[in-house]
């Protein structure tokens, strides 16, 4: 499998969403882990993962990927891609987030990371306290939502560190295209470089107009 900075380099003319084949454990419940990455940036996609652990490959140091070094989350990721029963990956880019809003985007990003799990979950723990709706999705589950649940529920904290892992990728990847942002240092968060950045240069396409200082009205 493709490591997910060659996937991520690609971003442009994939579909929104991708994941991986598992094995199918149709005697075990199926419980995934939902968050989200890149909500509070000022450029680049928002990236939700779903992760479905494997209840016999424990997984030693998953936490909020936040509190982690990014050392720690690149040597997490692979184990957790390995030893999950399943994972995939969603995100809504820059337009949708500007024609959604950023919450509306990251559900809809949670959505599609759910319906790309190569299984079907029987039961969905969401960072946050809202859920995705997926009632008009086939999936036959129930659906949870956990306030700070990437620090107390394992699956999200997996699901926090494939989603991190994989837009950071992204947005260095992107970084060749978009030259003179340093996205590759900053990941589209509102450093002051990329503040600085944004006051001799025009906004890339990456941008969301949505967001101040760089709405639209």
């Amino acid at each position: 499998m493709r490591a997910p900075g060659a996937r991520a380099a690609r971003a442009a003319i994939m579909p929104r969403s991708e994941g991986r084949r598992a094995r199918q454990w149709h005697d075990l419940t199926r419980v995934a882990g939902v968050d989200e990455a890149g909500r509070g940036p000022l450029a680049g996609p928002v990236v939700a993962a779903a992760v479905i652990l494997h209840p016999r490959r424990r997984i030693r140091g998953l936490a909020d990927s936040k509190v982690l070094s990014p050392e720690e989350r690149a040597r997490l990721a692979p184990i957790i891609r390995a030893r999950a029963l399943a994972w995939a990956i969603g995100w809504a880019d820059r337009d949708e987030i500007d024609c959604l809003n950023i919450l509306e985007a990251t559900l809809l990003a949670m959505r599609r990371a759910l319906l790309a799990l190569p299984v079907c979950p029987t039961h969905v723990r969401v960072d946050g306290n809202r859920c995705p709706c997926i009632s008009d999705l086939p999936l036959a589950c129930t659906l949870e939502a956990i306030v700070a649940g990437d620090a107390r529920v394992a699956a999200i904290s997996a699901a926090s560190i494939l989603a991190k892992v994989y837009r950071d990728a992204m947005m260095q990847a992107l970084d060749a295209c978009y030259p003179g942002f340093e996205l590759a240092a900053h990941k589209g968060y509102g450093t002051p470089a990329h503040l600085s950045a944004l006051q001799l240069r025009a906004p890339s396409r990456l941008h969301r107009r949505s967001f101040s200082p760089l709405r639209q009205d």
